[in-house]
């Protein structure tokens, strides 16, 4: 009984784990969270390398394309930004897909986080004309495989307005003294540099893909790939611009801050310079030597009164200071009004 419980169940999560569309003759499997055992009856199937089927299974595997006589496998990046997004505590997610593009069947496998492909899967499984819109009226596997990747770097410019978006929200506190932003513009630093690691291997997967790709389609696909070629320079260029934008606001960061430390660090050496005079004749005094106007009878000042020697010291050390504040001022240590 147990057993049969155990068998029920793992034929429920392998159905869901493997999925199927046929368009025409052209099938669609979609494998998410793969296992070793799907992955090897799909190998016995479409005569797959075992190299490939490893490559396919880890989850670390860098991007990649392996040319077959019969089919392509390849392996590509794809960043994806949470729905609670927040750019404070937040990077892309980088999630691999491995696809193998045969004649007449194309299989995509992925650990499930990639939510645009699942519900690209789902809508052409449910809805016909869409099913006949993404996997094209030809049913070529060269054209669904354009279809794939058309809308995942769609989705790619979504994580990318994100970034842009969240450049020009820190434009002006970047020039806000009483914030502190050095954190924000390190998470986006990285956000910028792990999506441009990834757009650039993404670059030239397609590029190799769009060269030997036309075998398995019957009608010319040159436009559509040259198209999404377009479409990762563009993604490119802003991640460019992105990274050089970041690198000024860092730099003027930086500037305004060491500027803002400096202006404290003088004004505190200047309060404690001008407090040297105060304390050169403090500590006179209280030393217990004989000194003009000492505590001693025959020394003390009293021609002011009893006060008389602390009043002298007063003056001699006010003297003193306003004597500094002015070479400060002519030095140009001190400004007043307008810096």
């Amino acid at each position: 009984m147990a057993s049969e419980l155990q068998r029920q169940q793992h034929t429920s999560i392998r159905e869901q784990s493997v999925q199927t569309i046929i368009n025409n003759d052209l099938i669609w499997i979609d494998v998410q969270n793969p296992s070793r055992n799907i992955m090897q009856q799909l190998s016995e199937k479409y005569h797959f390398h075992e190299l490939s089927i490893e490559d396919s299974l880890s989850k670390i595997e860098i991007p990649k394309i392996d040319k077959y006589s019969d089919h392509i496998f390849t392996t590509i990046h794809f960043p994806v930004m949470n729905d609670d997004y927040d750019q404070e505590t937040t990077t892309p997610t980088i999630t691999q897909l491995s696809i193998f593009i045969g004649s007449k069947y194309i299989i995509t496998v992925h650990q499930g986080d990639l939510r645009p492909l699942r519900d690209m899967f789902n809508s052409c499984k449910e809805d016909k004309i869409q099913r006949e819109e993404v996997m094209g009226s030809t049913s070529s596997s060269g054209y669904l495989l354009h279809s794939i990747i058309d809308m995942l770097v769609d989705n790619l410019f979504h994580v990318l307005r994100k970034v842009v978006g969240n450049l020009h929200d820190i434009e002006d506190d970047v020039f806000n003294e009483q914030l502190a932003i050095a954190k924000v513009i390190s998470i986006l630093r990285r956000q910028i540099m792990v999506l441009r690691r990834t757009v650039m291997q993404l670059r030239r997967i397609i590029v190799d893909l769009s060269a030997d790709i036309q075998k398995y389609s019957v009608e010319d696909l040159t436009l559509y790939y040259d198209d999404v070629k377009d479409h990762m320079d563009k993604a490119f260029e802003i991640l460019e611009e992105s990274r050089e934008t970041i690198e000024i606001y860092k730099d003027t960061d930086n500037m305004l801050s060491t500027e803002k430390t400096n202006r404290i660090l003088s004004v505190l050496t200047i309060l404690f310079t001008l407090s040297i005079p105060v304390t050169v004749i403090g500590a006179m005094y209280g030393m217990n030597v004989h000194l003009p106007g000492g505590i001693d009878e025959e020394g003390t000042w009293n021609f002011l009164g009893i006060y008389t020697t602390f009043l002298i010291c007063i003056m001699i050390t006010i003297a003193t200071v306003l004597l500094m504040i002015g070479l400060f001022r002519k030095l140009g240590w001190i400004r007043i009004g307008n810096r």
